[in-house]
Order: structure tokens, then sequence, then C-alpha cells
């Protein structure tokens, strides 16, 4: 093959990677879950989702678990509607399940099957081709580095190596959609950073929402960052934006363990060190909130607890 034939099929290469990567497009449109009079899951939720990993960001009961739910068409809205590729979900939800995997927060697994078993089940209730499921379990098995206990039976499996079959099972058919709520909770800190790792590699042509409570995994892993709270969605933008926006708002010094009382009730403190000469304390205001204070860079964790802190 000439240099220019080589050239020509990189190019139609790129362009069919490149159309693909742009026609996977999830809206969700004014979305809102009411569970009764008084308790609203999600309030007139708005997001515009693209390839890549999405951090869903909140604290515990924020809505995120709702919305995972009504994303993996497991529930429905009380009103609005998301739409995958313009196909309203609500009205064919079949059409988004052929390309989601989902791997929700309370995934369990049957003890007594092990890896494989485990996976041949799970491919057969999805239904998969069977002839080809051997073939995809090899591969995932790889992935989420299990070859090794592949036939050990799930019930001694660690918290990690459960959650690791999680996302192999929710990648059997090789999804477009990949939702993931709270992975990281119970991992041991060496699970976390291999799950994040994995997350990461995953994401490729496809769009992965990670919902989490747990900045750093987010930190870690997403290209967009939404932040949520109360079921409503108060910031969405990439985590370079969202820094930008409370650039001159940290600050550090150091004050006494008496001060420091008096200072969580006044200000966002957003990490203490304790140190000989006292309490190195790092707060987010919107002035200096000290004459001793300095000016410090902002990290995600700074911006999270501004924003959900409701100073926006």
């Amino acid at each position: 093959m000439n240099t220019i034939t080589t050239d020509r099929t990189e190019m139609a290469v790129h362009d069919t990677l490149s159309a693909r990567t742009q026609s996977l497009t999830m809206n969700i449109e004014g979305v809102s879950k009411q569970y009764n009079t008084k308790n609203w899951g999600l309030r007139d939720f708005t997001l515009e989702l693209h390839s890549g990993v999405l951090g869903l960001l909140g604290p515990n009961g924020a809505g995120k678990s709702t919305l995972m739910r009504i994303l993996a068409t497991i529930t429905k809205a009380t009103s609005g509607r998301v739409t995958w590729n313009g196909i309203d979900i609500a009205q064919s939800p079949d059409v988004l399940r052929a390309v989601l995997g989902y791997l929700p927060q309370d995934f369990g697994v049957y003890p007594n099957l092990n890896c494989i078993e485990f996976l041949e089940y799970m491919a057969a209730i999805k239904g998969l081709d069977s002839k080809s499921t051997k073939k995809r379990i090899d591969e995932l098995l790889q992935v989420v580095n299990l070859v090794e206990a592949a036939k050990r039976p799930l019930g001694g499996y660690s918290g990690g190596m459960k959650q690791r079959v999680g996302i192999a099972q929710a990648l059997l058919n090789d999804p477009k959609v990949l939702i993931v709520d709270e992975p990281t909770v119970g991992l041991d800190p060496e699970e976390r950073v291999r799950f994040r790792n994995l997350l990461s590699d995953l994401s490729g042509e496809r769009i992965v929402i990670l919902s989490t409570h747990i900045v750093s995994d987010v930190e870690a892993t997403a290209t967009r960052i939404a932040l949520v709270n109360k079921g409503q969605l108060l910031r969405e933008s990439e985590p370079e934006d969202l820094l930008k926006e409370i650039e001159n708002k940290v600050w550090e010094w150091t004050v006494t363990s008496a001060e420091l009382v008096t200072l969580k009730q006044k200000h966002i403190v957003s990490g203490t060190i304790r140190r000989s000469e006292g309490v190195q304390v790092r707060v987010v205001s919107e002035s200096q909130p000290d004459a001793n204070a300095q000016s410090v860079s902002p990290n995600l964790e700074d911006a999270y607890l501004y924003f959900i802190g409701g100073k926006s």
C-alpha cells in the first residue's frame, strides 16, 4: 500500500471514529422526580452529555442516585424527558438498554458462583450471543485484572474485587453509555486508585457517568463535572473552569485550637493540619478572612465546598 493510500485510509478511519463519537448525545431536559407532596428527588434538571467522563458530584441525598436510575431506565421521571441520540428513553427504553452498562450502588453477586459463571449468567440475561460471550469474558477479565481469581467463588472476593466484577458485567455488551453509582465507597486506597484508572481508560468513545460524593474520585477521572445538591444542578463545566471561579477565594494561615472552633462557625473550612505552632487552616472565603491569611491556589475540594455550601 503506498503512502497516499495509507494516509487516505487513516483519514477515513479518523473521520468514522469522529462521526461515531459525535453521535453520542444524551440530553436531560427539565427532569423532575417527585416521590410525594413534600419530597422531590430532582427538580428541573437539565444537562447535555457527550463522550468522556462526567463526574456527578454532590453530598448524600443530593439526587444523584435518582438521576442514575432514570438514566438507566429503571424508573421514570415525573416530568421532563431524557433522550438518547434524539430518542425519548421513557417511550423507547430498549434503544438505550441495548448500549447501556450500569453498575448500581448496591450491586450484589451470587457468592457461590465464580467470576466466569456469574459473567456467563449476566451475559445470558443481557441476551448476548453465547459464541461470542466466552471471548468477551476473557477480554474483560484482563481489563479488570481478575484472570487469576476468575474461578474462585465470589463470596471470597474483597470489596474492590466485587466492584471489578461489577464493572465487568456492565461492560459485557461493550456499552456506549456506562453509568456507575458511588463505585468506590468502602474500597481501600489502593483499590480506589485502581478503579479510577480503569474508569479513565474506559472513557474513549463512550459516555461514562460517575456519580459520587468523593471529590478525589472525580478529580482523578472526570473530563467534566456536574455539581448537584438538593435535586438541582448547581454548576456544570470542565474542572479547570470551576477552579477559575474560585481563584483568590482560598486562604491559609495558622490558628489556635480554640480559634478553630469559632472559625468553623463563620467560614467554610476545607482543610486543617495540626502543627506544633497551632492548626494550619484552609478557608474558602470571598474576602480575606484574617489579617494573617495568605491567598493560595484552589483545588477541587475547595470548589465543591464553595458551591455546595451555597456561596455561589
